[in-house]
């Protein structure tokens, strides 16, 4: 069977129009026209849109454009895989870390068995490129799959990463300021040995309500998140130290807002990962500075393929817990030949329908899963986004172009959110993403534009939307009371003023038109 992907999404819309009116349900009719090029709404946006056309064949001027280009958010970002290789490298030589040679392994000193040490990649050139090599895609070796080098190349350099995550933090969050972008939503275990010691002392009770009980019983949860928000305390701190916010030259760093999301480890035990969800919601609930939870690790797994319905079993019981707390699920970041086919046909719709996922990461496998086209009609009524990170889809899955269901999740309506995943594993940044997007999909400044204002829209920022109803459906127009505004020509007073000063998401929204306004202004098309 062919499915619409890329560019035969667009064949899926000319059907869809040219059936006759009685014979297209509901849902049919709502998913016409979603791939249609928006058209400029304003002189200024036709002005930017004609100049980033003039720019396709111009490879300068094209990166130039896409770094200046507001982003808005980044909603898929794992902070260890995030930081530069050469970041990683000169923490473990400052660390005084010793590598393996043979599996090129960050481990404590002293450097025994042949182990070098790491401040050697300063003077040795070959080993630094070595280094960069085994833990990142740079120049991806031969003889292994992008899947299997990625996932490995944590394991790597995890004996750095976990010793300074302010340090990491200030790294990425000033990278993202210099790719123009606003928000940062990024991914860490917090309390991760207590949350593993906690689990192993309750055990496993397969009723989730009794499961629940015994890790609230005394205090114990309680006294687990009270653990991870002195973490993020001292995180913050050396965040703080080393983007230099408090002196008179702050960093770049210290102006991006960033919320935490609380990573669950799929491939661990029962009792671990229902721990570890619990923690994350109770967490989110308790602290500002963290949304959400979410599984990382394969999902194609043993453990994690095994007790995949378990786990959506679990996010449903204790999502209802924590009502306040938010859910993103990596889902369907499988793809035939990795899984059996089977495992391609319920992933997606388990985290949607029972999980009731707010965001899908990844979700690559759409076409495979079980009554696709109605899942991916629910997933557009319920405003379910995607978080697409394509340079992470094509290193690690080898899905690129139109083999990827980008352009399908667009022509049923459902919000798309560009991201990063793992910047520096993968030598990306949010500005490449959005290149890549363009130029593989022709998608035009409107629709990127419209992708940057998604990022905000489905953050998981408190308050009030700046946008009236479903902006993926209706287009982006603003509450009443900021209609009359008009964004860069300074903070709005009145209602809408208000409204920006009790809403985290409005204000962040409206710093991006304005931002866009700026933006248009200095990539105006021929006159």
């Amino acid at each position: 069977m062919l499915y619409p992907t890329g560019a035969a999404a667009l064949c899926l819309l000319t059907a869809l129009s040219a059936a006759p009116a009685a014979a297209q349900s509901e849902g049919d009719r709502s998913d016409k026209a979603r791939l249609t090029a928006r058209l400029p709404a304003t002189p200024a946006e036709a002005g930017t849109a004609a100049y980033l056309e003039s720019a396709r064949n111009d490879p300068g001027r094209l990166r130039d454009f896409f770094r200046k280009l507001p982003k808005g958010g980044d909603l898929h970002n794992h902070l260890s895989g995030a930081v530069s290789t050469e970041y990683l490298i000169e923490l473990a030589a400052q660390d005084g870390l010793c590598i393996e040679k043979k599996t090129m392994t960050a481990v404590q000193p002293p450097c025994k068995d042949r182990a070098r040490p790491a401040a050697d990649a300063r003077t040795d050139k070959a080993f630094h490129k070595e280094l960069v090599r085994a833990w990142s895609m740079e120049d991806f070796p031969q003889g292994e799959s992008g899947h299997d080098h990625f996932f490995a190349a944590f394991g790597k350099f995890g004996e750095v990463t976990w010793r300074h995550p302010g340090k990491l933090l200030a790294e990425v969050a000033e990278q993202a300021t210099r790719q123009n972008q606003s928000y940062l939503e990024t991914m860490a275990t917090p309390a991760s040995e207590g949350a593993k010691k906690l689990a192993e002392e309750t055990g496993w009770d397969p009723d989730p309500a009794r499961m629940h009980q015994k890790l609230l019983a005394g205090g114990k949860l309680d006294r687990l998140v009270a653990q991870a928000r002195k973490e993020a305390d001292r995180t913050n701190a050396e965040f703080r130290a080393e983007a230099r916010c408090d002196t008179a030259h702050p960093g770049g760093a210290c102006r991006l807002p960033v919320r935490w999301i609380s990573q669950v480890s799929r491939g661990s035990s029962p009792e671990r990962v229902f721990t570890q969800i619990a923690l994350g919601l109770r967490l989110a609930e308790r602290d500002p500075r963290f949304v959400a939870v979410n599984l990382v690790q394969p999902e194609d797994g043993e453990s994690a393929l095994r007790n995949y319905r378990l786990q959506m079993r679990m996010l449903n019981y204790l999502g209802k817990q924590y009502p306040k707390a938010h859910i993103t699920l990596h889902a369907g970041e499988l793809w035939p030949g990795l899984v059996k086919p089977e495992d391609l046909s319920f992933h997606i719709g388990e985290a949607v329908n029972v999980a009731k996922a707010e965001r899908i990461g990844h979700g690559v496998d759409l076409v495979h899963e079980n009554d696709w086209q109605q899942l991916a009609r629910t997933m557009a009524r319920r405003e379910t986004a995607v978080e697409v990170p394509l340079t992470s889809n094509a290193q690690i899955l080898g899905v690129k172009g139109e083999d990827h269901p980008f352009n399908t999740y667009r022509a049923y309506g459902v919000p798309v959110v560009l991201s990063t995943d793992d910047p520096g594993i993968s030598r990306t940044d949010i500005s490449r993403e959005y290149q890549y997007a363009s130029t593989t999909y022709r998608l035009r400044y409107p629709e990127l534009k419209d992708m940057a204002r998604a990022s905000l829209e489905y953050a998981f920022l408190p308050g009030r939307s700046l946008w009236r109803g479903n902006p993926t459906r209706d287009g982006h127009r603003p509450a009443s009371v900021c209609a009359a505004e008009l964004p860069g020509t300074g903070w709005p007073r009145g209602a809408c003023g208000r409204l920006l000063a009790d809403s985290p998401k409005a204000a962040a929204q409206w710093r991006l038109e304005s931002a866009f306004t700026t933006f248009e202004r200095t990539h105006p098309g021929k006159r």
